[in-house]
This record gives structure tokens, sequence and C-alpha cells, in this order.
């Protein structure tokens, strides 16, 4: 337990498939989790609903990435009717902007009508993006950003997207559960690589991550 948190502290405990979480918003005090299984989407693998890609195509929602970061954090901090409180407190909130400053944590956002309406953030390292929360003030407004955020992967070259757990609402995806040995050996190789997350989605790679083709 620690209630002192940095950004080489977050990217050295990532490193070895680490990540913090606090008890509640209001609690200061940190936990470093360490699951005995771990979530993972499969980049080549990922399933996107019929309903889904229907919403995707209409773009009914314009995607940015890194566009308003401490935004995104601070929306997946607030509670709602279906959240009452969040492990978010305001030691994570600011290592994880101080993070995003040195390029290491990054937002894919949903906007409509110039206002930001949903969306997701994480960490990238090496070939590995570790997603952390999303949110969503719109309809399906986080599962387009999930779906923008696979693809993006995809193109730029990424090998692992970690969820951390595995829930129903990432069951609809394809999310897999693997024992934590193996979690560090793919977390070992996506380390050794390098990727970059593009800024915007090719239209055929987008398509290609719909409809669950190669690129």
């Amino acid at each position: 337990m620690s209630n002192q948190l940095t950004p080489d502290l977050l990217i050295r405990a990532y490193s070895v498939g680490l990540f913090p979480m606090a008890e509640s918003h209001d609690d200061p005090t940190l936990y470093w989790i360490d699951p005995e299984w771990r979530g993972i989407l499969p980049l080549d693998g990922f399933h996107v609903p019929r309903s889904l890609k229907k919403a995707v195509r209409k773009g009914i929602y314009k995607i940015h990435v890194d566009r308003a970061f401490p935004d995104v954090i601070r929306a997946c901090a607030e509670q709602t009717d279906t959240r009452d409180d969040t492990w978010i407190n305001e030691n994570i909130l600011d290592a994880y902007c101080a993070l995003h400053k040195m390029g290491c944590a990054h937002s894919i956002e949903a906007w409509k009508d110039g206002k930001l309406v949903g969306g997701l953030y994480g960490v990238s390292l090496g070939k590995a993006f570790f997603g952390e929360s999303m949110f969503s003030r719109a309809t399906n407004a986080s599962k387009v950003a999930l779906v923008h955020l696979v693809a993006l992967m995809r193109q730029g070259g990424f090998s692992l997207l970690d969820t951390q757990f595995v829930n129903d609402h990432l069951k609809q995806f394809g999310v897999l559960e693997i024992p934590r040995e193996r979690y560090r050996n793919e977390l070992a190789k996506a380390l050794a690589g390098r990727a970059n997350l593009p800024f915007e989605v090719e239209p055929e790679v987008l398509e290609q991550t719909l409809s669950g083709g190669d690129i």
C-alpha cells in the first residue's frame, strides 16, 4: 500500500504487470493490483456486435485522440446512476495526467455537436495498451471509442490490449481471461517491441476491425 504515485513508478509497475487502484475517490491510499487472472481483448479476434457495427459505420460520433485527456479521466472518476463510487482518486488523476504529458497515456474520445460524450483512457508501453476506464454520456459512445481504439492499435502495430479484469460489458467483445504467468509472458513480448498509437484511423482498418478481417 502506498499513497505516493509518480509517472516513473507507474511505468515500472505496468512493465511488471501491476496497476494501482484506490478504495474510493476520497481515500488517498493506493493498492497495487496483480490479478491471478487477467482480461485481454484479442486484437485479431475482437468481436463487434451487429448493432454497434451500425453505429460505428453511421459515424454518429466524431472520434479524437488526446484532445481532452484530463476531461476524460475526470469523467471516468465521476459518480453516476450506475456507479456509486470510483477507484480513481486525485493522486491517480494527477499521476496519469502527468503520464499523458510524457506521451505514455492516451484518451480515445467520442464527440458530438462539439461536446465530449464518451471515451476511455489507458497507458501505452511498447506494443501493449493497458485500458484503464471508460465513460459514456450518450448511447454506445464509449463502445464506439473502444472499437476505434482496437482499430488504431491494429494500425499502429500493437499486440496486447490489457483490460485488467473481465466483466459482462467486455464479454460481448470477445474478452479472454488468462492466468497470470501467461499474461506476464505476453506482456514481456509486447514490451520488447515498439508501436505508435495513430491520431486517426484509416477507413479500411476500421472496416477490417468491424468485419473481423486481417490487415
